[in-house]
């Protein structure tokens, strides 16, 4: 069976990283053009990298055009182009979402949920209740243990 010696770039490797990177902080921002721009990022990254999985350039992979030692592995392109129009369609849906919004709220920032803040809120009054007020008092007693002895004296 022979192998194909593919060895990574480092230029592209730090490349592609950083777009990750970049992509996924823009992910995490309020505004819904980063957030947009993240997505598109992302997806040249996954490009960038689906094409660096491929290897080397070679001959077009056609049996009896070139031997099979030069041929190019066509699925790491094939899924290149599907992601390529994956990230375009969910650009394209994604941006109707974000004129919508900007038409209805008149800005595109995202704001929280109502019922995350009201969970928010119920947990934090919880913690404040389950702080200790003496001392030890937040001691967790286990059977079999010193603990479990001076509980039960």
């Amino acid at each position: 069976m022979n192998t194909v010696n593919v060895t990574v770039n480092l230029t592209m490797a730090l490349t592609i990283g950083g777009l990750y990177a970049v992509g996924f902080y823009l992910l995490l921002q309020r505004s819904l053009m980063r957030i947009i721009i993240g997505i598109v990022i992302v997806g040249h990254a996954a490009n960038m990298f689906l094409q660096l999985a491929g290897g080397p350039p070679g001959r077009s992979p056609i049996v009896g055009v070139s031997p099979a030692e030069e041929m190019t592995d066509p699925l790491p392109q094939a899924m290149a182009l599907t992601a390529i129009v994956i990230t375009f369609a969910l650009t394209t849906f994604l941006l109707a979402l974000a004129y919508r919004s900007s038409v209805l709220l008149g800005h595109d920032e995202v704001r929280d949920d109502v019922e995350d803040r009201r969970i928010r809120r119920q947990q934090q009054r919880v913690d404040e209740r389950e702080e200790p007020d003496e001392p030890g008092a937040d001691r967790k007693f286990e059977f079999g243990t010193d603990n479990d002895k001076e509980a039960t004296r």
